[in-house]
């Protein structure tokens, strides 16, 4: 996966910071990176009390330049207050699981699109500089109702464009594709399951997906902050895939730790759930058009603005994107080797 380590001005120093779903994994680990920016505050704002507390613990020592707020997007006064005297958010909070969105779909509307809403409504009213929206590629052309919240959620954000009037705030999207160890995720999933059963269950090997790991989804996160100039979004080129693969290479890896064989090890395929793509893409058919690309990530520009000369002056690198190979379908960009995955699952942590 190429590296989005490029050279970035400290946007954050002395700011004041607010992170919406803050005890998450994505959450946290943009915490975790802020505070290398010397930020004057982060405030952690996320419903858990007790991954409030853990994560306390976590960051002992830093007490001073951080606040933990108990809340709801859902609660727009509780949001309000958390949200005052902010210059960033980042809004991570989200119900983020196909399966429990495809039964719970009233739920997911609450959080995933009123809850947006409400974050966008108060930065507008607090004045607030920047609010970057983190995304899915489930929300390319959607079959799930995660993906149709998540593709709500992105054009509340691009369609601020229209009621700017004389705020000030600015808003863009990032899009992810499956972050490994993230909590909830497939890894600690198959990692629990040959610790305790010896056997795994697998919905479709042949699927493929786009993955990344949780630092490098909060690198490009932290760098659409600078990049921005409203209503983008942007998307980073990752490798694809197979489930199977990752299946394999997991075994590979969490079987002796557990004091097993791998070859001991069952896969017991259950089939695909309600909601899930065999394949995903990173790019609707009808946002390619308005596409830009540099050597690290696609930026989907908002078609209310100017053409796509102006905003590849924008930025550094940015060229129209090019699709003749179509690497922004899962089954087409080069697939990770089951040795590929293993060297990328040994370095994520859970």
């Amino acid at each position: 996966m190429r590296s989005t380590n490029l050279f970035m001005s400290n946007v954050f120093k002395g700011k004041t910071i607010l992170v919406t779903g803050g005890t998450g994994s994505i959450g946290s680990e943009i915490v975790r990176q802020l505070l290398t920016k010397d930020p004057k505050v982060v405030r952690v704002f996320a419903r858990h009390e007790e991954r409030h507390h853990q994560m306390m613990q976590d960051f002992a020592g830093e007490e001073s330049r951080l606040r933990f707020i108990v809340g709801d997007i859902r609660d727009r006064d509780r949001l309000r207050m958390a949200m005052e005297g902010v210059d960033i958010v980042f809004h991570a909070a989200a119900l983020k699981h196909v399966p429990l969105c495809e039964t719970n779909p009233f739920e997911a509307v609450k959080t995933n699109i009123i809850g947006t809403q409400n974050v966008i409504d108060l930065a507008r009213e607090l004045d607030v500089d920047k609010v970057i929206g983190i995304s899915t590629d489930k929300a390319a052309e959607p079959e799930s109702v995660l993906g149709v919240s998540k593709l709500m959620a992105e054009k509340l954000f691009l369609a601020t464009y229209f009621y700017k009037g004389n705020k000030k705030a600015t808003f863009a999207c990032v899009r992810f594709g499956n972050v490994l160890g993230s909590r909830g995720s497939l890894l600690p999933l198959l990692k629990k399951q040959i610790t305790e059963k010896g056997e795994v269950t697998v919905t479709d090997p042949a699927m493929t997906r786009f993955v990344m790991t949780v630092p490098q989804a909060v690198g490009l996160v932290l760098r659409a902050v600078e990049l921005s100039r409203g209503q983008e979004v942007f998307i980073l080129k990752m490798p694809a895939a197979r489930l199977g693969d990752i299946v394999d290479a997991a075994i590979a890896l969490y079987a002796p730790e557990a004091g097993k064989k791998p070859s001991d090890i069952r896969i017991r395929i259950i089939g695909t759930r309600n909601g899930e793509k065999l394949h995903e893409r990173l790019l609707a058919e009808y946002e390619l058009g308005r596409a830009l690309e540099t050597e690290d990530m696609y930026i989907l520009t908002p078609p209310e603005k100017a053409g796509l000369q102006h905003y590849a002056e924008v930025y550094p690198g940015a060229v129209k994107a090019n699709f003749d190979k179509k690497l922004f379908l899962s089954d087409h960009t080069p697939l990770l080797t089951r040795e590929e995955l293993l060297t990328l699952i040994k370095t994520v942590t859970f």
